[in-house]
């Protein structure tokens, strides 16, 4: 968690940390690169999840504990239950966080309703070829 919080006073995109532990060893560890890299998901914990994909050479993260500075937003916190983290250990909240500006609310509110109901258009639009794709992946494993 030290670590994490280190991170977090040196970041220069939001005061934001998090690294990646397995086994009792670093993966990885990543500051919040959202501004210097003009990335919007350049989070400190979506930097460090890919990071360390990419030194273990897998997309599943398995048996592998975040500590972050900050409880992690919808973002974050759906790319590390798709990685497959086991663990997740957070310094400030998210009430912390909005304190200072960094509120996520919205998106967790909005996140909540329907589809027709949302701030940003959501339709379907059914095409046969996608689903003939799909079908080709059907029961494998990735």
């Amino acid at each position: 968690m030290e670590r994490a919080i280190q991170l977090s006073r040196e970041s220069e995109g939001g005061p934001f940390g998090a690294v990646i532990i397995k086994n009792d060893t670093i993966i990885s560890e990543s500051s919040n690169g959202v501004v210097p890299n003009k990335d919007a998901t350049a989070h400190a914990e979506m930097c460090a999840i890919r990071s360390a994909c990419k030194k273990l050479d897998t997309h599943c993260l398995n048996g592998c504990v975040l500590y972050t500075s900050c409880e992690p937003c919808c973002m974050c916190l759906s790319a590390c239950y798709w990685a497959g983290i086991a663990e997740i250990y957070y310094a400030n909240s998210r009430k912390d966080a909005e304190s200072i500006g960094f509120s996520d609310k919205y998106i967790h509110n909005q996140l909540k309703l329907p589809h027709n109901k949302k701030s940003i258009i959501i339709e379907r639009k059914e095409n046969k070829k996608a689903k003939e794709i799909f079908q080709r992946w059907k029961g494998k494993r990735y």
